[in-house]
């Protein structure tokens, strides 16, 4: 039982150790946990300034029993641990038997539709949060169009997500987990399906150089303003700045599509994961804000008017720790503005994530265009 507020699982990856950081500048009281002991002691210990933070260490075994006792006495969990779709069950099945508020960094947009599926009336009835995919590669787009339907009338979201960086290891994991699904943009308030084959060249704000992007997954966006009023169409671009990088991503999809997807279902997770492995190259170093950069861009549109908003930052890793253990630290001051299902900007409010953002230093002011 967590005699601590605040439970991160998955505390020794790269995300989970940002989260532990932030939350010890917070100073909220957490409990770093995971499936190996020796391996979180190692990591936490190494955390700057972890001598002043009120934490434990736990190691938990990955079962609904397990997690649930862990989580009992907690009032929030911060879940780390991905692929989401195969892991992600038993962590949000012990959160509603715990009675805790739910938060995870997954960029899988079928784990977002399962668990709003799933659990999302579950948790409203316990008037508790399932919030997953707080998390740069998303929220802050989702902050961006937001900023962009404050002007009333703009119905259609058109949105940019690129960072300059390298996945982690487990977003690697993520990201070829994602290619076992199908992927949806927003059309006229239905679902359609996108050609996982899709790519675009992109004009990105800032440069002279065109990017290169592909679905990402259909990513989140589509599944937060899926039953918001103002917005009835929302199509997603996405991926890293580094262009040779996207053209192995588009040939590497390409490959699964022609060599993976027609071998039997059963051999699919088995063929990916040896394609994940080929691209994973260990712990990524730590984030430098001169060379980590992030552009979330959404074109809004409406039949008589326009709005272009440009959100410029830096580490996107960072970014995802500081949301992580804000949205954490607000939930143990206060309700969610939404309970059950719902994004960090239906939770929190898109213009109060902006601010923490700028007050930790990890985005400029949004720049923002106009014309009616």
């Amino acid at each position: 039982m967590s005699t601590k507020p605040v439970v991160v699982y998955g505390a020794s990856g790269y995300t989970g150790r940002l989260i532990c950081e932030y939350l010890r500048e917070l100073g909220v009281p957490f409990v770093a946990a995971g499936r190996n002991k020796d391996l979180l002691q190692d990591v936490i210990g190494k955390l700057p300034g972890i001598e002043t933070a009120e934490h434990d260490i736990v190691e938990v075994e990955h079962t609904v029993e397990a997690l649930t006792d862990l989580f009992s006495g907690a009032k929030v969990v911060c879940n780390t641990v991905g692929p989401f779709i195969k892991f992600g069950p038993e962590v949000v099945e012990a959160c509603a038997a715990a009675g805790t508020h739910y938060l995870d960094t997954t960029g899988e947009q079928d784990w977002v539709m399962a668990a709003q599926d799933r659990f999302g009336t579950t948790f409203a009835e316990k008037g508790l949060l399932l919030s997953p995919g707080i998390a740069q590669m998303y929220t802050t787009g989702e902050i961006a169009a937001n900023i962009a339907l404050e002007t009333p009338g703009l119905d259609t979201l058109d949105v940019l997500v690129l960072w300059k960086g390298f996945p982690t290891y487990a977003s690697t994991q993520t990201i070829f987990t994602i290619l076992k699904a199908d992927w949806f943009h927003l059309q006229e308030n239905q679902y359609v399906k996108v050609d996982p084959l899709s790519k675009w060249d992109v004009v990105v704000p800032g440069q002279h150089e065109l990017g290169l992007t592909v679905p990402w997954g259909g990513t989140s966006h589509p599944v937060w303003f899926k039953n918001d009023p103002r917005v009835a169409n929302v199509k997603v671009a996405g991926g890293v700045m580094n262009r040779p990088v996207m053209e192995a991503v588009v040939a590497t999809t390409a490959a699964v599509e022609a060599d993976i997807k027609t071998l039997p279902r059963e051999q699919w997770d088995d063929a990916l994961a040896a394609v994940a492995d080929q691209w994973a190259s260990g712990m990524p170093p730590r984030e430098n804000p001169r060379l980590n950069i992030s552009v979330d861009s959404v074109h809004a549109s409406g039949p008589l008017g326009r709005k272009h908003v440009v959100i410029h930052g830096n580490s996107n890793y960072k970014q995802t720790g500081l949301m992580q253990a804000w949205a954490a630290m607000s939930l143990l001051q206060q309700p969610p503005l939404r309970a059950g299902f719902a994004s960090g900007c239906q939770a929190f409010g898109h213009r109060q994530l902006l601010g923490v953002l700028r007050q930790f230093g990890l985005v400029l002011d949004p720049v923002v265009t106009e014309h009616r």
